[in-house]
């Protein structure tokens, strides 16, 4: 019986691996039945569950149309019966939504010195993270090289396969054009989109997007944000970017290049910007920055529990080292976070007479000294901005932190598939 058991389960799972392809390719032909399916599951990824009159009533389609199509996205294993629903009179309605072992995702956060990496269900549940992966991140071919190659790995060790991962969402510093798979910041070496690149060495399909457009995804759908319609995120590690979600929505920009802060021209101070262009945010107002004051100020023979470190090698000095100091007290490194967190808050005082958002979320590396960058953004915000503008604005700190970035990559990898703009 035993054996019997094992082989009927190994077949279901071979059943799923089989549907989970012809779904894919279903969606990408654009058949009217898979059109359907998309609406059905587009609306359980926002919804959870439902009864069968609910969701004929939401997508405006009969019962009977309803019933049918449900009963064969059961026996698929895209949906599942949740169970009845408790009333007081009545037959009890069957409960239905997404089945979550009938599709995975995976996310990838790319880091300076590293890569998180996740697995998400159909349902929307992360079932395995693996954060700080060791990469050092080179726009080269190696670089991107090695990059597929993590993934890759990622994916053999979740033993999943690869029948079921039906997106992999990566998370790319720079501008990103999601809708045509280029990205012209990093790894631009050819004139093929990057996603058909990854792809190809991956054996999977591919999604990218900016990484702080993932991150601000990933805090409106699982983090802090709580049903506010307006929101700013801002990005605050190596460098600095910021998310925008207007009306409800993640704002893409006409090309996808939307949300560079750290570009704004606001310092007459001579620095270089990566960008190849002098002043920029990001120049004194970033992760970058607040390292190269550190060195700075130690050379000055200003003392800090890192001293040492430095004097013996400054090129090993991180900004997680910083951070880490920062949270133990360290006088120099606080006040060194607290002016990042003055400037910064002067820069956002600008976008919220702007934009009027309900929350502006403070997320990326440099959120882990919590209170130490989030007080100076707050009084440098009241400050600067209209009082009756800011008193509209809650500013926070990121719920997610260093999850952010892996679990909108994850869920942009499901949306991009599944959603209807």
């Amino acid at each position: 019986m035993h054996v019997v058991a094992v082989k009927a389960s190994n077949l279901r799972l071979l059943y799923i691996e089989y549907m989970a392809r012809m779904l894919l390719n279903d969606l990408l032909r654009g058949t009217k039945s898979a059109m359907t399916h998309k609406r059905i599951i587009s609306y359980y990824m926002n919804n959870s569950s439902s009864t069968i009159p609910e969701l004929s009533k939401e997508l405006n389609l009969s019962v009977p149309t309803i019933a049918k199509v449900i009963a064969e996205m059961c026996e698929d294993g895209y949906i599942m019966n949740c169970g009845k629903m408790d009333t007081s009179k009545g037959r009890s309605p069957a409960i239905y939504g997404l089945a979550p072992e009938s599709g995975y995702f995976v996310g990838v956060d790319l880091m300076k010195r590293g890569l998180n990496l996740g697995l998400m269900n159909f349902n929307g549940e992360l079932v395995k993270l693996d954060m700080d992966v060791p990469y050092h991140h080179t726009n080269t071919q190696q670089g991107l090289d090695e990059l597929c190659a993590c993934v890759t790995d990622f994916i053999k060790e979740t033993d999943i396969a690869k029948e079921r991962i039906l997106n992999v969402g990566v998370n790319i510093p720079g501008r990103v054009n999601p809708e045509i798979g280029h990205s012209f910041s990093n790894f631009n070496f050819e004139e093929r989109p990057l996603v058909d690149i990854m792809a190809e060495k991956i054996g999977c399909r591919v999604y990218i997007d900016n990484d702080t457009r993932s991150m601000t995804y990933g805090e409106m759908s699982k983090g802090v944000v709580k049903g506010e319609k307006n929101v700013i995120f801002v990005n605050l590690s190596w460098g600095i970017g910021c998310g925008l979600i207007i009306n409800g929505e993640l704002y893409m920009g006409k090309s996808g290049f939307s949300g560079e802060l750290g570009h704004f021209p606001c310092f007459d101070n001579e620095l270089l910007c990566h960008c190849g262009k002098r002043g920029c945010l990001e120049t004194e107002i970033s992760g970058l920055a607040l390292h190269r004051n550190l060195l700075q100020c130690v050379k000055e023979g200003r003392q800090t529990s890192l001293s040492k470190k430095i004097m013996k090698d400054e090129a090993s000095l991180t900004l997680e080292d910083i951070i880490e100091a920062t949270l133990k007290e360290d006088l120099l490194c606080i006040e060194l976070v607290e002016e990042i967190g003055q400037k910064l808050g002067r820069y956002l005082a600008g976008l919220i007479n702007l934009l009027n958002p309900e929350m502006v979320i403070i997320g990326g590396s440099l959120a882990k000294t919590g209170d130490s960058v989030l007080e100076p953004v707050k009084s440098a915000v009241r400050k600067y901005s209209l009082n009756m503008v800011n008193r509209d604005s809650a500013i926070v700190l990121s719920k997610l932190q260093d999850k952010a970035g892996v679990t909108g990559a994850c869920l942009l990898a499901r949306k991009s598939l599944f959603q209807f703009s």
